[in-house]
């Protein structure tokens, strides 16, 4: 799903999902070291998560994110 959504952010240009890693271009919500590389990328992001959906916050779901 990450390499799909890379795709698609860069208009199909795979150069980025080359040159970038998975866990710079997507980085995990749960842990610190992924929330913080999460706020310093640029919109849209990319986020990964393995967490269940009840716990997300609620704002998640009423923002303008695709869940």
């Amino acid at each position: 799903m990450l390499e799909i959504l890379s795709l698609i952010r860069q208009d199909g240009d795979p150069e980025w999902c080359r040159s970038v890693p998975n866990w710079d271009r997507g980085p995990w919500l749960e842990t610190l070291l992924g929330y913080r590389r999460a706020k310093g990328n640029a919109r849209p992001r990319i986020i990964s998560s393995h967490l269940p959906v009840h716990m997300f916050p609620r704002a998640a779901f009423s923002s303008k994110a695709k869940v």
